[in-house]
């Protein structure tokens, strides 16, 4: 389970909304990348876009003959009317159409590319990518904020480029007909301009907001799955569902200022425009009044349709006001797509890559300290492990095992010493050659949703045969075999139906079918019955003949046959010999051996 508190992340940790605005033709570039490919769909965009916009002025353009000509002369052919109104629809419909196809084909690209990118980079992080984000902050950022992001950017893009276009056809329009009153709507810009700047500041920090406290509330609801048992056995539903509410409430306030502002757009706009047509009306009546149609060489036809384009002006100045909301929103969401890549380093190593290691391991003053204000969770580890060889780690809690284990492949990286693989220093490793030189057996066994015969050969090609063999040396064939699709049955959400020496041997089915010279057993028959760790540990002999083995344990059992025993206490070696010498020797070892009968009593580290 993860430990980062989303729910204590201060607001003021984001930057601020100036160094977000600075910063937005950066993240625009970045994402060009992944949106930018699709020229073909750009192309057809823009041209759909821009022949649905010209379509706009032309409606309030056919007033003008339809009046002068039509009903003031009456020259006007009647069939014309239905020809140009049906003619100029269907242009308008179809380039519209072809305009929001291509702008779906852009933004589904540009999500499968991104996330593709996010996963992949997600596989080969850095190990303290999880330990700094929750898996549903991941998942979230992953899954369902890029989505978010890329729907609302495109229909964005679309209505930018739709009503964008129309305004400027439709303001060209008004300059052809009278170019003095169209200078009065100029007057409404910069006005519209403030109120969309002001209104998108605020809206983006409220975004921000919104993201982290829906972070807390997703990772409230995995630390309750995951630790439902111990909810229950509690009786910490009520405190959880406080907590839930609380989180609850404070999203929901977020989201009715976001509304707040994004719908305070609309009205302040829309009386903007109002003003600018009510000058523009009177200021033409006056006009009209004072010059006289003929003197001011507009007719009732011009007036009429003049009018008209700048009520049309209204609706794509409304959506524009509009627009500023789904992009602040959109970018805010991609944006964490954004950083996910720039925090998230992918893990390096070497270039030596052996097929098959002889398991030489050897440790020179191996530290690791995981804060400068903490103590070392190893300090000055010397230790050599020959091929083939078992060694046992004990301690009591905290004494450094799980830390020193996972060195090996490389979970943790040490501050400082060396560890070396056949005399090869891991950071000179091929990290996947390295990794492959290691099994693992632990009892956080995690499976995958998938078949067994998948979960066994993971990673790999399935090779029915191989996997039988690995399930009959792992104890687990017959069970197996009386499933009704056979290792073909899928297992569910991490094996949950199979008990726990099931999955305990289904793991080891797994390292037996990996076949990797060193093999790693962290608690393997840790809280199992009996029966179940009877037959685990025969798996487990079978797993460990002719393999480097380093076994962490609290079981006499698991120990005694190891060739070597190695005691540590507060992350340093403090005895090391067979089973019989440390009991002999009176030191730590015999003292744990002697808290139980038969068992060394200690949680793991």
């Amino acid at each position: 389970m993860q430990t980062t508190d989303h729910s204590t992340t201060p607001v003021g940790s984001e930057p601020s909304s100036d160094v977000a605005h600075a910063r937005l033709s950066t993240r625009l570039a970045r994402l060009a990348v992944y949106f930018g490919g699709q020229r073909l769909a750009w192309g057809l965009a823009i041209i759909g876009t821009l022949a649905g916009a010209l379509t706009e002025p032309l409606l309030a353009a056919l007033l003008k003959p339809l009046l002068d000509q039509g009903f003031t002369q009456g020259t006007l052919a009647l069939w014309k009317v239905p020809v140009a109104i049906m003619g100029l629809f269907l242009v308008r419909g179809l380039a519209l159409f072809a305009a929001q196809y291509a702008l779906a084909r852009i933004a589904n690209e540009g999500m499968l590319a991104l996330r593709r990118t996010l996963f992949d980079r997600l596989l080969a992080a850095e190990m303290g990518l999880f330990s700094r984000q929750s898996a549903s902050s991941l998942a979230n950022t992953i899954v369902y904020e890029v989505q978010t992001g890329s729907t609302l950017l495109v229909q964005a893009a679309l209505g930018i480029s739709r009503d964008g276009f129309t305004l400027l056809a439709l303001l060209a329009y008004l300059l052809y007909l009278n170019w003095q009153l169209t200078l009065i709507v100029a007057v409404v810009a910069p006005g519209v301009a403030w109120v969309m700047k002001t209104l998108s500041r605020r809206l983006y920090r409220l975004t921000k907001s919104s993201q982290q406290a829906t972070d807390a509330l997703a990772y409230v609801v995995e630390e309750n799955v995951l630790a439902h048992r111990m909810v229950r056995l509690h009786g910490a539903q009520a405190s959880q569902a406080q907590r839930f509410a609380a989180l609850g409430q404070e999203l929901r306030q977020l989201a009715i200022k976001s509304t707040i502002s994004a719908s305070a757009m609309t009205p302040l706009t829309q009386l903007m425009a109002a003003a600018a047509l009510s000058t523009v009306i009177c200021t033409a009546l006056w006009q009209s009044r004072t010059l006289g149609l003929a003197q001011n060489d507009l007719t009732v036809g011009g007036f009429i349709s003049f009018i008209t384009a700048m009520l049309m002006l209204i609706t794509p100045l409304r959506r524009l006001a509009d627009v500023s909301s789904p992009i602040t929103r959109g970018l805010a969401a991609l944006e964490r797509g954004l950083a996910l890549l720039g925090e998230a380093p992918a893990e390096k190593g070497g270039s030596y890559a052996p097929t098959h290691a002889l398991g030489t391991l050897e440790l020179r003053a191996v530290g690791v300290r995981f804060g400068t204000d903490q103590a070392p969770a190893l300090a000055e580890v010397n230790l050599v492990i020959k091929p083939g060889e078992v060694v046992a780690l004990v301690g009591p809690s905290g004494a450094g095992k799980s830390t020193l284990v996972h060195l090996l492949p490389r979970f943790l990286t040490p501050t400082t010493g060396d560890i070396l693989l056949d005399g090869h220093t891991l950071a000179d490793w091929q990290l996947q050659a390295l990794r492959a030189q290691f099994a693992l057996v632990s009892q956080d066994v995690v499976m995958f949703n998938d078949t067994i015969a998948a979960n066994v050969a993971l990673g790999t090609v399935v090779d029915e045969a191989r996997v039988q063999a690995c399930l009959e040396a792992a104890n687990l064939a017959a069970h197996v075999a009386a499933l009704p699709q056979g290792m073909h049955t899928p297992v569910g959400h991490n094996a949950t139906q199979l008990s726990g020496g099931q999955r305990q041997r289904l793991a080891i089915a797994r390292a037996l079918y990996k076949n990797a010279p060193i093999l790693i057993l962290d608690e393997a028959t840790s809280a199992l019955d009996t029966e179940s760790e009877r037959l685990v540990q025969e798996a487990l002999q079978r797993l460990m003949q002719g393999r480097t083995t380093l076994v962490i344990a609290h079981r006499l059992s698991t120990i005694e046959h190891a060739d070597r025993v190695v005691v540590m206490e507060h992350g340093s070696i403090v005895e090391q010999g067979t089973h019989a010498e440390l009991l002999a020797r009176g030191g730590l070892y015999a003292r744990l051996q002697s808290r139980s009968t038969g068992d060394i009593v200690h949680i793991h580290s």
